[in-house]
């Protein structure tokens, strides 16, 4: 049995085949491609990304079927949640892919990033689980357990690409720049206080590519250490240094900020890098929904 979700992201389109494994899952191929979906003018993402965006979903969608993939799931979160124009892009991907776009709420997004951080656990704890998912146009703070799922969540309306967009003019990032990034974030997360949990995870497209200079443990001392060297190092030579995407580089610094605000939120628990985010949660609700076979 497999099953197939591509994600829309705000900076990121990705494509995860799985099948089912015992109560968990095999991945059977992963694949990502960097598309920005900035929202212009009246917040509506410009016709040459909709048609781009279009012809990418369609590619994963040919190979999902083409690794036998029964189920595939489209879903979208914040750029195109706030976009003017998200119907006409929906209606452009379904007919490029012949697949439907399911558009997140906040509350879905904050529940599937759980599901997904938290059942590819190989011992999950029974207490309290923080999980942070930072992306590019939003980023959900979300609390449970895996016997009773979420107990608290919020979103806020700041990634790393809207931070990075409306803050960073230079490569690397200036000494101003970076307090600036700095300081939004602080004012994102003000005044939240989550629920005491036992651990906490990080999951999105900054705490994953953080795993290549910090390891699987965000902690005060690896952010403080991440965030000087991409202050050292220009975008081209992080890029090649790390085997990361340019684009990706470019949006570590704000993601990275971003993340440390969120842990504060969680009393400053250092933050797992979870090895299943959004995508994982997908495939596995579907397992979860049909019978094996």
């Amino acid at each position: 049995m497999r099953s197939a979700c591509i994600d829309i992201g705000s900076n990121t389109t990705r494509l995860l085949v799985a099948e089912r494994a015992g109560a968990g899952f095999r991945e059977v191929l992963s694949r990502r491609l960097f598309v920005p979906l900035v929202n212009g003018a009246g917040r509506a993402i410009d016709p040459e990304t909709v048609t781009v965006v279009a012809s990418v979903v369609a590619a994963h969608a040919v190979v999902a079927r083409d690794c036998g993939a029964e189920r595939i799931h489209a879903v979208a979160t914040a750029a195109i949640r706030d976009a003017a124009n998200r119907a006409a892009l929906c209606a452009a991907i379904e007919r490029e892919s012949g697949v439907r776009v399911r558009i997140l709420g906040d509350d879905e997004e904050a529940r599937l990033a759980f599901v997904g951080a938290t059942g590819t656990l190989s011992d999950p704890p029974r207490g309290t689980i923080g999980v942070v998912d930072v992306g590019g146009g939003s980023s959900e703070l979300v609390a449970g357990t895996v016997a009773q799922g979420v107990s608290w969540y919020v979103s806020v309306r700041v990634g790393s690409g809207v931070l990075t967009e409306r803050l960073v003019r230079h490569d690397p990032p200036t000494a101003a720049e970076l307090a600036a990034l700095r300081a939004e974030a602080a004012a994102a997360f003000e005044g939240i206080v989550a629920p005491r949990a036992q651990c906490a995870y990080a999951v999105g497209g900054s705490a994953t590519s953080l795993r290549q200079l910090c390891g699987d443990e965000l902690n005060p001392e690896a952010f403080d250490r991440a965030l000087g060297i991409l202050a050292a190092w220009p975008v081209r030579d992080a890029a090649g240094r790390l085997s990361l995407a340019r684009e990706r580089v470019r949006l570590l610094p704000a993601g990275l900020v971003l993340l440390r605000a969120a842990a504060e939120a969680f009393g400053g628990l250092a933050l797992e890098v979870a090895r299943g985010g959004l995508r994982e949660g997908v495939v596995l609700e579907d397992f979860a929904t049909r019978a094996p076979g």
